[in-house]
């Protein structure tokens, strides 16, 4: 979050008493049970955090973080105080050192608030081998849910959301890379990405150059944030207009509509009708091939009117 942002989200939780309220809050005495609390925060805008997880944070008897600077600036912002906690880093340069001194502190019976950068802990995070042996030595894992830049992103795309894959950031080598569009293009679903301004364009055409060009994507940029953008386009037009401009600004989701199907040929339709019509009425026939096939229900009906008569 930016220090505009930042005030903003101040400002607005001074405004609406959100600051006395967790103070309140803080000082009841209420203790945590112990275990490991996975904390969501903002991805962008400072008061899209829940009231739950500014109580965690206010009463947890640890505070890890993978950027400690962020944290602090977000309690800060809503008038949570450390009360003498340090705020732990944990990332991916020094998770395995911190590890063993997180997971002693949980055999302690301490209570320990995780959070990432920015949004759900866990999800494209370095936290994740932190919560698996947190849990595989029977310590208490806790969700405290929130902010996403993925659900974020899906919720807006405009695309299907009945299945989707969440494929990360893409390796930046070309072999890896290569492989791994390779293995997600194919998949039934739509797809969410992340990926960085310098590489989103290359990325886009590389969808696009594999015979994905007319599935329908959407950029989002800085979700939440003063710039939000949302651009929607076919995957190919997309590609075309980032290879045109200046590389993008921010936080970047790409999310990417399930594969088009390519339409059936009349031989393939009419023998899927052929079968239908050996069962029931033309009309019943027509509706249920025409279902089948996305072809419109009256082309249909015809082609099986012409089958008819050139079966007599």
């Amino acid at each position: 979050m930016t220090e505009a942002e930042g005030e903003r989200g101040a400002a607005g939780a001074r405004g609406t008493g959100q600051e006395s309220g967790h103070g309140i809050a803080a000082e009841s005495g209420h203790p945590l049970a112990p275990g490991l609390y996975l904390v969501a925060t903002p991805i962008g805008a400072a008061r899209d955090i829940t009231l739950r997880a500014l109580d965690v944070l206010a009463a947890a008897d640890d505070l890890v973080a993978e950027d400690t600077r962020t944290l602090r600036r977000l309690m800060e912002i809503h008038g949570i105080p450390l009360r003498g906690r340090r705020v732990t880093s944990y990332h991916d340069h020094n998770g395995k050192a911190r590890r063993p001194r997180l997971l002693a502190a949980l055999a302690e019976g301490r209570s320990v608030a995780y959070c990432s950068d920015a949004g759900t802990p866990l999800v494209a995070d370095p936290g994740y081998r932190l919560a698996r042996e947190a849990a595989g030595a029977g310590h208490a894992v806790h969700a405290v849910p929130g902010a996403s830049a993925l659900l974020a992103a899906l919720s807006v795309a405009g695309l299907p959301t009945d299945r989707f894959l969440f494929a990360g950031f893409p390796p930046p080598q070309a072999g890896p890379r290569a492989r791994w569009i390779a293995e997600i293009a194919s998949a039934p679903a739509t797809l969410v990405i992340y990926e960085t301004g310098r590489r989103i364009g290359a990325l886009a055409a590389e969808l696009a150059a594999g015979g994905h060009g007319r599935r329908d994507a959407a950029l989002c940029r800085e979700l939440t944030k003063l710039h939000e953008e949302v651009r929607r386009a076919p995957l190919a037009d997309l590609a075309e207009t980032l290879a045109k401009g200046e590389p993008p600004r921010g936080e970047l989701v790409l999310v990417v509509g399930p594969p088009v199907q390519a339409a059936p040929s009349e031989a393939e339709v009419e023998a899927q009708l052929r079968t239908a019509l050996a069962e029931m009425p033309l009309k019943r026939a027509a509706a249920q091939v025409a279902e089948r096939t996305g072809m419109g229900k009256r082309d249909v009906y015809q082609l099986g009117l012409r089958l008819k008569r050139d079966d007599r």
